[in-house]
């Protein structure tokens, strides 16, 4: 395979990825979609009561949200029946790491500590979502809850000084959980995590 035609056929691999976000009520969910739109993915944003049958996909970012998760979970549509009916990896995103740990039976509500801004970050565990990250990195918060107790199928991957439960994943199912913003400026290798995304995604559908 010549050089050009090898570059053609991985960029193809890539674009054809179909990666939607849906729209928990974040902030700032059109950054999810632009970063996943110019690392080539075929995506777009996506009302949270979008029926899971009219969802075709090769992932799905699930977006942060203003939403209290302890007494608004509500404001999530049909965020739970998307995780039950996935047959493709998910992103949870601040709001929907909190509901992804709340709705496999873990706990969510208030933070102890409250993190707005930039926090470093501690990766515990090797994960996919962290592929060629360092052990630590700064990233960007906006969070009053947080997750305070982890579902039976789930893993602690990430942790910050103030939230012990920044990153999760689950144990034998392609579903992540971030508590930070990946997405912003502000938080180095933010990128990298929504290519590792696409890389999951990929070879998922492989």
């Amino acid at each position: 395979m010549s050089g050009l035609i090898k570059k053609f056929y991985f960029s193809k691999i890539i674009f054809n990825m179909k990666i939607y976000v849906v729209d928990n009520g974040g902030q700032w969910t059109h950054r999810q979609w632009r970063v996943l739109r110019d690392l080539g993915a075929e995506t777009m944003i996506i009302p949270n009561n979008t029926p899971p049958e009219k969802i075709n996909v090769n992932g799905l970012v699930l977006s942060g949200g203003a939403a209290r998760i302890a007494w608004e979970s509500v404001k999530l549509g049909m965020t739970g029946e998307y995780l039950d009916r996935a047959n493709f990896p998910i992103l949870g995103i601040c709001l929907s790491h909190q509901f992804m740990a709340l709705h496999f039976g873990g706990k969510a509500g208030p933070s102890g500590t409250p993190e707005f801004g930039k926090t470093e970050i501690s990766v515990l565990k090797d994960s996919p979502i962290f592929r060629d990250l360092p052990k630590k990195f700064i990233a960007w918060e906006s969070h009053n809850d947080e997750i305070k107790v982890l579902p039976k199928d789930f893993e602690i991957i990430s942790s910050s000084e103030n939230c012990k439960i920044q990153g999760i994943q689950h144990k034998t199912k392609p579903f992540f959980g971030l508590q930070f913003h990946p997405e912003v400026e502000q938080t180095e290798f933010g990128n990298q995590i929504f290519r590792n995304f696409m890389d999951i995604c990929k070879e998922f559908k492989s």
